[in-house]
This record gives C-alpha cells, sequence and structure tokens, in this order.
C-alpha cells in the first residue's frame, strides 16, 4: 500500500476554520485528520502546512507510522522545531494514518494502542460563558450564569467549564477588546473585576448544588498576579481546576500560581509534543494535562505524552476543541488511557453548523459518551462538509 495523494479541505460554513485532511492510497483506503488550528488567526497556515507535509509522504507505506512522523519532523527542517503550526500540521498526517491503518486492519484505533481501557466516560461541558444553545451568548449578568447552568444540568452533565472573566460588564469578550482600561486582567484584578467574577461563579453553584464539578479556563488572559488573586478569591466555591492560567512558554508562572493556591492547574492546549509536555510533567506545574490530538503530534504523540503524565499521576483530559475528526481522534486515545479524567464537550460542538460536518454525530447522553467502535477513527466528513467545502489536493506524478 502507498500514499498517492493527500487532500486538505477548508470547510464551511462554521463560525471559524475547520481544516481536514484526507490521505489516499492505491488500496483505495482512506484516512481523515484535523489540523488543530481552528481557533485564533492562523487559517491560511493550516492549509499551507498541510499541504507541504502531505507532499512529504507521497509514495510511503501509510502503515508505517512511526517513520513518517519520524521523517515529517526530523526531514522537513522547521519540523524538529516544533511549535504550534509544525504541530498542527503533523497532528493532521498522524490522525489520518492512524485511520487508515485501522480500516485496513478492520479495528478501532484504540486497539492498535493497547486496547480499550475505558468503554466511555463522563463528559463536562465546556465555554457556558458562552451560553449552552444553538446560538452563541456571551453571558454578562450571574443571573444568565444560573440559568445556563441548568440548561446544562438539563443535558445530563454534572461538570461544566467556564472563563469568569472573559466578559466585561458591558457584554464584550476579553479576546475582542484585550486592551480595554475598565477592565484589565494583568497587573491587578480590581475589586469590580474580583466581586462580578466571583457573583457569576456562586450564582451557577447555588443553581446547581454541590455535587456539580466547575472549573475555569482562564485562555492565558490572566497573568501570574492576577490568576492567583482570582484563584484564591473563588476557593471557597470548590473550584475542580484552573486551565491556562498563564502562558505555557514556561513552567515557573504555574508553579508560582500552584504554590500560593490551592486549586489544580491543567493546561496543554498550547504545549506541544512531549518535549514540550516534559518540564511542565516533571516539576508539577499542572495537576491535569490537557494534550490536544490534533495539535499535540497527533495520536502517537497524545499517547506518549498521557503515557509520561502517569508516570507523574497525572490525570489527563484531552483538550477537544475542533472539527468532528479531532473529537473522534480524542476519543480514540482516550479509550486506552488508564489515566483519563473525564471528555470535553466544548459549546461549539453542538452547533448545528458542527455537528453536519461529520459522518456520524457523537455528543453525551446524560453526560456520559460511549467511545465509538468503528474502524480507525471511526469518524468521516459527511458529504455535505466535503461539497461545500474549497479543496486542495497534492498526489503522487505518474
Amino acid at each position: 500500500m502507498k500514499i498517492v495523494s493527500v487532500e486538505v479541505f477548508e470547510l464551511k460554513p462554521v463560525s471559524f476554520g475547520v481544516v481536514c485532511v484526507r490521505i489516499n492510497t492505491d488500496e483505495g483506503i482512506s484516512g481523515y485528520g484535523e489540523v488543530g488550528l481552528s481557533s485564533g488567526k492562523v487559517h491560511r497556515s493550516a492549509i499551507a502546512i498541510a499541504l507541504d507535509f502531505g507532499e512529504c509522504i507521497l509514495g510511503m507505506d501509510p502503515m508505517r507510522i512511526e517513520a513518517i512522523w519520524d521523517k515529517i519532523y526530523r526531514s522537513t527542517y522547521w519540523g524538529i522545531a516544533g511549535g504550534s503550526i509544525v504541530s498542527a500540521g503533523l497532528s493532521a498526517i498522524d490522525i489520518a494514518l492512524w485511520d487508515i491503518k485501522g480500516k485496513a486492519l478492520g479495528v478501532p484505533c484504540y486497539e492498535l494502542l493497547g486496547g480499550k481501557v475505558n468503554a466511555g466516560t463522563h463528559a463536562y461541558a465546556s465555554h457556558v460563558h458562552l451560553g449552552w444553545d444553538l446560538e452563541t451568548k456571551a453571558l454578562t449578568h450571574p443571573a444568565e450564569y444560573a440559568e445556563t447552568a441548568q440548561a446544562v444540568l438539563a443535558d445530563g452533565y454534572r461538570a461544566m467549564k467556564l472563563n469568569p472573566v472573559d466578559v466585561n460588564p458591558k457584554g464584550v469578550r476579553t479576546i475582542l477588546n484585550n486592551n480595554d482600561p475598565d477592565w484589565k486582567l494583568r497587573g491587578n484584578l480590581s475589586m469590580e473585576t474580583l466581586k462580578l467574577a466571583y457573583d457569576r461563579v456562586a450564582a451557577i453553584r447555588k443553581s446547581v448544588g454541590e455535587d456539580v464539578a466547575i472549573a475555569f479556563d482562564l485562555s492565558c488572559y490572566t497573568d501570574t498576579n492576577t490568576a492567583i488573586q482570582l484563584a484564591n478569591h473563588t476557593k471557597d466555591l470548590n473550584i475542580f481546576f484552573i486551565e491556562e492560567p498563564v502562558h505555557t512558554l514556561s513552567p515557573e508562572p504555574m508553579i508560582e500560581i500552584h504554590t500560593r493556591t490551592d486549586i489544580p492547574l491543567a493546561a496543554g492546549e498550547r504545549i506541544f509534543m512531549r518535549w514540550g509536555f516534559r518540564p511542565f510533567l516533571e516539576s508539577n506545574a499542572i495537576q491535569v494535562a490537557q494534550p490536544d490530538v490534533d495539535r499535540a503530534g497527533g495520536i502517537t504523540e497524545t499517547k506518549k505524552i498521557c503515557d509520561m503524565a502517569a508516570m507523574y499521576d497525572i490525570p489527563v483530559q484531552i483538550h477537544a476543541f475542533g472539527g468532528p475528526i479531532a473529537i473522534a481522534a480524542a476519543f480514540q486515545v482516550e479509550a486506552a488511557l488508564t489515566n483519563l479524567l473525564i471528555h470535553e464537550v466544548h459549546s461549539n460542538a453542538i452547533k448545528r453548523e458542527m455537528r453536519q460536518l461529520g459522518k456520524y454525530e457523537y455528543l453525551p447522553k446524560n453526560g456520559y459518551i460511549e467511545f465509538p467502535d468503528l474502524p480507525g477513527i471511526g469518524q468521516e466528513l459527511s458529504e455535505k462538509a466535503i461539497r461545500e467545502a474549497t479543496r486542495y489536493v497534492v498526489a503522487l506524478k505518474g
């Protein structure tokens, strides 16, 4: 078997750019992968890196996954430097290769990762500060947070995550106006900011009771000082974990936060490959590891990262912010983990336009997700998604 072409699909319409690949072989078996750059401002880079790396593997045997991973890593010059673009492009290729191998052998990918450990897992609703409905809404008032929490409970979830400081009192998100002088999230949090954040979370806690887990995702909007302020100000609300309280370019700020707060810290969305995770695991800078399969290095690398985390008794919550291919790949790794904590369901995943991108729909029932048993990663792009996508291709000549 050999790779004869690699297609790249720029999917639409979605509120953020999802870019997927399909690797085709001379035996008619194709595999799907996803470039983990759907958030942020690197959309065109996702297309380019997938095409560049796809061109590198034409003519190769897709069953030699580790060899192809190493070739891209070592022979593309920039591969060995890592970083978000490189790692996401490599991830897409790797996921598609695992999909091919599973389909060729007639088994789910988790069988090739050591077999099923988990038939499924509990899930949490993510980014509930943007509502929990078919339309996104930046929530402002504490009463809105309590109401949304009830919608999450009605869907069967017993855990949820929010950013309590993402939306300012005017209803504008930090990512859209990060220089607002009246809503500063770095240096020192004002009492107004601390009070509003506390009131939002307290409203949720009062609404859902003590048995529901509440986590924070600060998306690196805060710095060391302000993250410590927020954590200590809300600690009586029993916070599950705090995700990305500060940048992950080095572990030292996370260590400082950890030593001065009582809440577990989580990160991994913007940490790439095992070399990136190593200092965070060795120093206990994070207490929950969150590698993202479609940007940490694919299924190959994510399983290694999760096993590294297990060495330090650190649980894993695969970061799952992407399209249906990325989520399906996450399921395959999660099924084979001994240190799985919980699965993430982002608010984008319940939107109609996102659900229509995949051939199959996998959403939790009563807050619990059952991992699929289909060969490969268990997911493909829908006919509609492919038909409406902009398509690019590199192919073996002759």
